[in-house]
């Protein structure tokens, strides 16, 4: 078998055995499958650590739409204080740092209110990071469009429901595109610094792309325009890496 078709041989089989996993064994044992750490074109992989990785851009790299300022403050200050604080809560109650950080995730109710708080903040800002571009393709193709159109009718139509959403989340938190054990998306949205791979999670699946609608995340540039950061997220999400996303799960 030439090179070429032994590669797309594997790559075929390694997607039929991950969707079988999460068709007949559920999310968390989808999750736990992965290995760890499965690198994903140029970024840190699925699985996520419990340190602070350095941002994949300069802090303004997403001007106009994200201003360097707040940039600065998001990483140094906010998303540096929950890889700390998520590092203090795991010492005290003796979680396993050099396992992913999924893996408590997806048993946050048996942790402390700190951990949930941090281990959330953390995921969703390593997550946040990577979904963030200012040289990306502006719409999803290829299967992933496929699924959209399949199960919103189209692009436009997921948008609209996404930030619908966003805007409507209560005080703080995050919107999420989801694909769940059913082989399906979903919109949700989760407060604070919940996220969808927690037990606790009103929705379960596994993110394929969210938004922060914290106003730390916007508001020195927004000010209360929310609606407004909402509709700029789509001129800079990576569609490129939610691809890779959505193809590791599909």
């Amino acid at each position: 078998m030439e090179p070429s078709s032994r590669r797309k041989f594997i790559s075929k089989s390694a997607k039929a055995g991950l969707a079988a996993v999460i068709a007949t064994q559920g999310l968390g044992t989808f999750l736990s499958s992965c290995a760890a750490p499965k690198t994903i074109t140029g970024t840190s992989g699925i699985k996520t650590g419990f340190s602070q990785t350095p941002l994949p851009y300069a802090y303004n790299a997403l001007e106009p739409w994200i201003d360097t300022e707040t940039m600065d403050i998001h990483y140094n200050k906010h998303a540096a204080a929950y890889a700390k604080n998520l590092n203090d809560a795991a010492k005290d109650e003796s979680v396993d740092t050099g396992k992913p950080l999924e893996d408590v995730l997806q048993k946050i109710s048996k942790y402390s209110i700190k951990m949930r708080n941090n281990a959330g903040g953390h995921y969703n800002h390593e997550l946040f990071w990577k979904l963030l571009s200012s040289n990306t393709t502006t719409a999803p193709k290829g299967a992933l469009l496929s699924v959209i159109e399949r199960d919103f009718g189209s692009l436009v139509s997921l948008q609209k429901a996404f930030n619908e959403a966003a805007k409507s989340r209560f005080g703080s938190g995050w919107a999420w595109l989801i694909y769940t054990e059913k082989k399906q998306l979903m919109i949700c949205s989760t407060p604070n610094q919940d996220n969808t791979l927690m037990d606790i999670a009103e929705n379960r699946g596994f993110p394929l792309f969210g938004l922060d609608v914290w106003e730390h995340a916007y508001y020195l540039k927004y000010r209360n325009r929310r609606a407004e950061y909402i509709d700029n997220f789509w001129k800079i999400l990576n569609w490129e890496y939610v691809q890779q996303r959505f193809d590791v799960v599909r």
